[in-house]
């Protein structure tokens, strides 16, 4: 529904892998005078006074979001973009409407949509627009004739003109296109339950599965489970009302693979940084809080969406996820953090709606929440904007100062260098930063722009560990590069 998405501790030290483990050195830090001051005076805000951290006195306020030519808007706190013509035909009048309906306060039946082909029509209206000259139907003199890409069924043409001018740009992304639009239906049957399909304990250890070839391969019966979804009910249902016509099996299992990575994407990436801070699971019961979370790691997220850290790390202590956002959707996993270990063997979900600082002070400081052993942002984005910075800087400055081990993930290289930086100026710990070998397989575009390179959820990481001049035990090790990857 929305305009865009938006994404062990084996204890064993040895040479990097070939994939993750070879971290690339971090930026030379900042001079004292760059630090978080610099930081602060360039988004207007005070940062608080080292050591203990303290929520600002004043929140920043935020600027009116920004909005293109097609009506995308740039939301503040950490929301992906919304588009007012998604809304319009999602018959809704705001954002709250949309939350609404994220929060489960509203139905899809409230805003008019009453047939599964009804729901796939308004879904694909929201990106019928010219991918030449940008005109939406409204602003042609027959709305209807905007004509798809018929070999990547995703991107529209008002006429043959603009398809002609259009294609020596186009067609260096039209074979990946072809697989977002693909995906975009197929991960309806996320919202089913079809996937991800169930899986078993991990037959290799922790540190031996180096990415995704790894993982499939731990999957036994693997072609019939991928063929009990092509042949289940909503796959049916799916390529009876889409409109389009249903791909060769062979396309829809590849499909399915890559939504699967995206599903586990996240608690695999929470596992690979218990191992790269060397965290055991079998030694303690463990709680990870994984903040900035929104809407995209929540809604219609059930207790066991993150059950594969317990295959990954079989015979664990105990494992709590707390989800911590302004964003964060209602729903089974809306219960309070636990104040004592987590049951041991299983993986406990639980939220907290509002910003971090203020859970850390009203929870964590109390004791009615556990500190927790890692700290992990998917996509934080404050290198975005500096209203999302400003909003952020608490935050990171809170985790710098109480010497948590941190990790972010990013989509890509661009977003990387450009959180590195940040980063440094607030002379955070960067103990390195490499590819994720656990990120998403799925491409996603960029709504407002389809002709770019497809962006892939966690792409890369950044392991931080409190301020540059910390003295944390151990930390040498991690600066060298051992302990990163098990033997």
């Amino acid at each position: 529904m929305a305009g865009g998405r938006r994404r062990g501790g084996s204890g064993r030290r040895g040479p990097p892998r070939r994939h993750s483990g070879t971290l690339t050195p971090a930026p030379a830090p900042a001079s004292p005078s760059a630090t978080a001051t610099t930081v602060t005076q360039r988004n207007a805000g005070a940062a608080p006074k080292p050591g203990r951290t303290k929520k600002p006195a004043k929140e920043p306020v935020a600027r009116a979001p920004d909005v293109d030519s097609l009506g995308f808007q740039a939301m503040d706190r950490n929301v992906p973009g919304l588009s007012h013509v998604i809304l319009q035909k999602l018959n809704m009048k705001s954002y709250e409407d949309y939350k609404s309906a994220m929060d489960g306060r509203k139905s899809g039946s409230d805003f008019g949509i009453r047939t599964y082909f009804e729901m796939f029509q308004k879904m694909e209206d929201t990106f019928k627009f010219c991918a030449e000259c940008k005109k939406l139907p409204d602003a042609l003199p027959d709305p209807k004739s905007l004509r798809r890409c018929k070999r990547c069924q995703n991107v529209y043409y008002c006429g043959v003109a603009c398809q002609r001018a259009n294609w020596p740009l186009h067609k260096k992304f039209c074979k990946k296109l072809k697989l977002v639009a693909l995906d975009r239906l197929v991960e309806w049957l996320v919202f089913t339950g079809d996937i991800p399909f169930p899986t078993e304990t991990w037959t290799k250890p922790a540190w031996d599965v180096e990415g995704w070839e790894d993982w499939f391969s731990m999957q036994e019966q693997l072609e019939e489970k991928l063929g009990a979804i092509l042949a289940g009910r909503y796959m049916t249902l799916l390529w009876a009302n889409a409109g389009k016509p249903r791909p060769e099996d062979r396309e829809l299992r590849d499909s399915i693979r890559r939504l699967v990575t995206d599903f586990h994407s996240r608690p695999l990436t929470i596992g690979l940084g218990l191992r790269l801070f060397s965290i055991e699971p079998l030694a303690k019961a463990l709680t990870v809080h994984v903040v900035g979370a929104s809407h995209v790691e929540t809604l219609n997220a059930r207790l066991t969406d993150y059950d594969e850290l317990t295959r990954m790390f079989p015979g664990h202590h105990g494992m709590e996820v707390v989800m911590v956002g302004v964003d964060v959707v209602d729903g089974p996993i809306m219960r309070p953090p636990l104040a004592t270990p987590a049951p041991r063997g299983r993986v406990y979900l639980s939220s907290y709606k509002g910003l971090y600082h203020d859970f850390w002070e009203s929870h964590v400081e109390t004791k009615l929440a556990s500190r927790p052993d890692l700290v992990v942002g998917f996509h934080p984005g404050f290198h975005a904007c500096p209203d999302l910075l400003a909003g952020w800087l608490p935050t990171l400055l809170l985790l710098r100062d109480y010497r948590l081990p941190v990790l972010f993930t990013v989509y890509s290289e661009q977003e990387l260098k450009s959180s590195l930086q940040l980063l440094v100026e607030l002379e955070m710990h960067i103990m390195g930063y490499a590819t994720n070998p656990f990120a998403s397989l799925r491409p996603e575009q960029v709504y407002s722009s389809p002709n770019k390179a497809p962006v892939y959820c966690s792409s890369y990481y950044i392991a931080l560990l409190g301020p540059v001049a910390s003295a944390v035990p151990g930390a040498e090790d991690l600066e060298n590069g051992d302990g990163w990857w098990g033997e």
